[in-house]
C-alpha cells in the first residue's frame, strides 16, 4: 500500500512537470518497470497518453553516456591541440620578432660605437672648426642610435657650449633620459642644474638626491661635491668623517693618475684681477705645488711624513680635527683632477664673449669647492651679461657664491659679501651684517674693508657713530694701501669740512649780527661744493664693481 502511494505520487509529479519517471533513477530496475506501468495506466486514465515513453535500458543509456563523454573529450582534445598549435605559432612569431629586434639593436649599437670612436678621433687630432662640427654631427647620430657615452658627451656639449651653440633645454632632456638609464653622469648633471636653477627649478633637496645617486654610481665629481658639502655644511650637517670618505675615494684615483703623469693641472685665473689689471702672488700652477711636496716627501722630509702619519692616525681614531686636516691633505689632491681643465676652457670662453658657457663651467667647478671658480662665477653674475638666468636669480646666486668664497678665506669676497648687505643686493639691506663682514675682512688687512668700516662709523650705519674711530680707520686704510691715499685724503677733508661747517654755523649764531649773512652764505656754498666733491671720489674708490646708487648717478659717476 505504501509502495502504491509512492508510485501514484511520482506519477502525479511526472504528469504535472512533464518529466519521465525514468529520471528518478534512485529506484531499482524492477521498481522502475512497475512505476512506469503505473505511470502508463495513470496517463491513459487521464487522457495524456502522448507523454508515454518506452522505459530506457540502463546499460544502453550508460553506453550512450560514455560515448557522449568520449566524443566530447575528443572534441576538447582537438580544440586544445588547435589552441596549442596557435600559441606555438604565436610564440614562434614573437621570438622571431624579438630576435630581429635584438639583431637590429645590436647592429645599431655597433654602428653607434663606430660613430662615437670616429667622433672622438676627430676631436682629439683636429683643431679645425669645420672638422669639430663634423665630429659633433657624428656624435649626434651615435646618440640617436642610443649609444650611452655618445649621449653623455653630446649632453655635455649642449650644456657647456663646446664647439657649438649652447642649448640648455636639449641638454636637460638628454640628461633626464640618461638618469633614467642609470647614468651617473646624467644624475650628477641634473644635481648641478637643480643646485643653480639652470634649465629647471632651483631645488637643493633634489640636487642632493641626484648627487647621492651619482656618488653611489661611482661618479668622482659627485663624490667631490658631497665631500665639499659635508666639509662646509651646505644643506647637510657638517660631518668631517663623511667629507673624508668622499674625498678619499677621489684622491686615490687622482693620485694614481698623477703618479703615471696622466693628469696635468692647469692655472686658475681670477677674472677680477685680470679685468682690473691686478697682480697676484698666488698665480702659479697647482702642479708646481704637487711636485714640490712630492720632492720633499721623496727626499725624506720628516716633517711632512710625520704630519701625514699623525693626521692619519688621528683620523683612524675618530678625532674630528685629524679628519678635517686629513680631508684637507685629500681635497688638495682632488683639485688636481682632469676637471680642472675647465678653468682654461671657461677662461677662453669668457675671453671670446661666450659668457653663458663660461659661467656654466665655472659654476660646476664652484660646486666642487674651487674657491677661484666661486669668485669668478659671482663676478660673471654681477656683470649682468648672463642670458640663461633670470634677473631675479643673478644677485642671490652671486651673494651665495661670494659668501662661499669668503668662507674659504677670500678676503675680497668677504668685502663683496658686506657690500651686498650694505646695498641690499640679492638680500635685504642690513647694515649690521655688512659691518660684521667688513670687520672680518679687516683682519686680513684689506684697505677697502677699513675704508668702508670708517665710513660706517662716520655715519653711524649699523654701528654707533664715532668720528674718532672713523678717522682712525681712514688712516689705517691709507697706511695699508697706497691706492687708498687719495680717497682717504678726500674723506678726511670731508670730515674737516663738516666740522668747519658746524663751527661756522655755531659762530654765525653767536657772533654775526642780523642782516650781515653774505660772508657766511659764501662759506656755506664752498663747504657744500667741497663736500660733494669728496663724496664723489669716496664712492669711486669704495665700490668700483657694483651697481651705481641713485646718488652716484645724480653726481655724474
Amino acid at each position: 500500500m505504501k509502495a502504491l502511494s509512492v508510485a501514484l505520487l511520482l506519477a502525479l509529479l511526472a504528469s504535472v512537470h512533464r518529466i519521465p519517471l525514468t529520471d528518478y533513477c534512485f529506484f531499482s530496475r524492477s521498481r522502475l518497470c512497475v512505476l512506469w506501468e503505473l505511470q502508463r495506466r495513470f496517463l491513459l486514465f487521464t487522457g495524456e497518453s502522448d507523454l508515454l515513453s518506452v522505459p530506457p535500458d540502463p546499460q544502453v543509456q550508460g553506453r550512450e553516456t560514455e560515448r557522449s563523454f568520449e566524443n566530447q573529450k575528443e572534441k576538447n582534445v582537438s580544440k586544445q591541440e588547435a589552441l596549442n598549435e596557435s600559441q606555438l605559432l604565436t610564440m614562434q612569431d614573437t621570438f622571431s620578432s624579438q630576435g630581429e629586434d635584438l639583431a637590429r639593436r645590436k647592429k645599431n649599437e655597433e654602428r653607434g660605437h663606430q660613430l662615437y670612436k670616429m667622433s672622438n678621433k676627430i676631436l682629439k687630432h683636429s683643431k679645425s672648426k669645420k672638422d669639430k662640427e663634423e665630429a659633433y654631427q657624428l656624435l649626434t647620430k651615435a646618440a640617436d642610435m642610443g649609444h650611452l657615452k655618445a649621449m653623455e658627451k653630446l649632453a655635455a656639449a649642449l650644456l657647456f657650449g663646446y664647439h657649438g651653440p649652447q642649448n640648455i633645454t636639449a641638454a636637460v632632456t638628454l640628461y633626464e633620459t640618461l638618469a633614467e638609464k642609470g647614468s651617473h653622469r646624467g644624475q650628477t648633471a641634473l644635481g648641478f642644474m637643480f643646485s643653480y636653477g639652470i634649465g629647471m627649478e632651483y631645488n637643493q633637496a633634489k640636487a642632493l638626491v641626484y648627487y647621492t645617486f651619482g656618488s653611489l654610481g661611482g661618479n668622482l665629481i659627485s663624490q667631490m661635491i658631497l665631500g665639499y658639502r659635508y666639509w662646509v655644511g651646505i644643506n647637510v650637517p657638517r660631518n668631517c668623517e663623511a667629507a673624508l670618505t668622499n674625498y678619499r675615494k677621489v684622491a686615490f684615483f687622482i693620485a694614481d693618475k698623477l703618479e703615471k703623469n696622466e693628469e696635468m693641472p692647469v692655472e686658475k685665473v681670477r677674472l677680477m684681477e685680470k679685468s682690473e689689471n691686478l697682480s697676484s702672488n698666488n698665480d702659479f700652477l697647482d702642479w708646481d705645488v704637487h711636485q714640490f711636496y712630492k720632492f720633499l716627501a721623496e727626499r725624506g722630509d720628516t716633517q711632512i711624513q710625520k704630519a701625514f702619519y699623525y693626521f692619519l692616525k688621528a683620523a683612524k681614531a675618530g678625532n674630528t680635527h685629524g679628519m678635517a686636516f686629513l680631508g684637507k691633505l685629500y681635497r688638495n689632491v682632488c683639485e688636481l683632477g682632469s676637471w680642472s681643465e675647465k678653468f682654461l676652457t671657461a677662461y677662453f670662453a669668457y675671453q671670446d664673449g661666450n659668457i653663458d658657457s663660461s659661467l656654466i663651467q665655472y659654476a660646476l667647478l664652484a660646486e666642487m669647492g674651487y674657491e677661484v671658480a666661486q669668485s669668478n662665477s659671482a663676478y660673471i653674475l654681477e656683470s649682468e651679461q648672463v642670458k640663461i638666468l633670470s634677473n631675479d636669480q643673478m644677485y642671490p646666486l652671486a651673494l651665495l657664491l661670494w659668501n662661499r668664497a669668503a668662507a674659504q678665506g677670500n678676503a675680497f669676497a668677504r668685502v663683496k659679501t658686506g657690500d651686498y648687505h650694505f646695498y641690499g643686493y640679492g638680500t635685504k639691506r642690513d647694515y649690521v651684517t655688512a659691518a660684521i663682514h667688513y670687520s672680518l675682512a679687516v683682519d686680513h688687512h684689506i684697505a677697502q674693508a677699513m675704508f668702508n668700516l670708517a665710513y660706517m662709523y662716520e655715519h653711524g650705519l649699523g654701528i654707533p657713530k664715532d668720528i674718532h674711530l672713523a678717522k682712525r680707520w681712514y688712516d689705517l686704510a691709507a697706511q695699508t694701501s697706497p691706492d687708498a691715499s687719495i680717497p682717504v685724503f678726500l674723506a678726511r677733508m670731508k670730515l674737516e669740512v663738516k666740522r668747519l661747517f658746524s663751527e661756522i654755523q655755531l659762530f654765525k649764531q653767536t657772533t654775526i649780527p642780523a642782516g650781515k649773512k653774505s660772508h657766511a652764505t659764501s662759506w656755506k656754498t664752498v663747504c657744500i661744493i667741497a663736500y660733494l666733491t669728496s663724496y664723489k671720489h669716496t664712492f669711486i674708490w669704495r665700490h668700483p664693481s657694483v651697481q651705481k646708487t641713485p646718488f652716484q648717478r645724480f653726481i655724474g659717476l
